[in-house]
């Protein structure tokens, strides 16, 4: 078993999430703007529910299927949000998606650590390609993923179903050779 490993930049430390991280997560995933603008957050976020996801990530790396980060800002370890790569490793891809808690919006912390799992994803998983996913109706996300290298790819019509709606979504893309050329 190797451990899920630690990601630095200049503001920002991506970790592994502890069961310590559980109230925190409650706290700012359990945000109705913060699930509102996401598509797998929950709402309410009831207890135990940050304890049973925390408890997956471990499994999750071991098995390939993909890797898990708290982001925490550097100087204080405060925790601010989440980001993923979920492997398809036949393929050579990953899925990125994140969340940052409201109270951090607008710094550019999402995009900090989506520039740093892109590279991890290519430089130490040997992904070819990271794909991510918005809500079309939040914008704020696409810029994350523009400021973080990847291009648009397109608009997915009324593709997924969220608290009694269809939602269209916004696909964006970056390859390896986006990166080396």
């Amino acid at each position: 078993m190797t451990e899920i490993p630690n990601l630095q930049t200049e503001r920002l430390i991506l970790r592994p999430f502890s069961p310590k991280d559980a109230p925190d997560v409650q706290r700012l995933a359990g945000d109705v703007a913060v699930s509102d603008t996401t598509l797998n957050i929950p709402h309410p976020y009831e207890d135990g529910m940050a304890e049973e996801w925390i408890s997956t990530h471990q499994a999750v790396f071991d098995e390939g299927d993909g890797v898990t980060f708290a982001i925490t800002l550097r100087e204080t370890g405060e925790l601010v949000g989440a980001i993923s790569l979920r492997t398809a490793t036949r393929f050579h891809r990953a899925e990125m998606g994140y969340w940052i808690g409201e109270p951090y919006w607008g710094k550019g912390y999402c995009t900090e650590a989506a520039k740093a799992v892109i590279a991890y994803g290519f430089d130490e998983l040997n992904l070819n390609r990271v794909l991510a996913y918005h809500l079309a109706r939040n914008p704020a996300s696409g810029r994350v993923m523009e400021k973080a290298g990847m291009s648009y790819e397109g608009h997915l019509r009324q593709h997924t179903f969220r608290h009694g709606v269809y939602e269209d979504l916004k696909l964006y893309g970056i390859v390896r050779d986006d990166v080396i050329n």
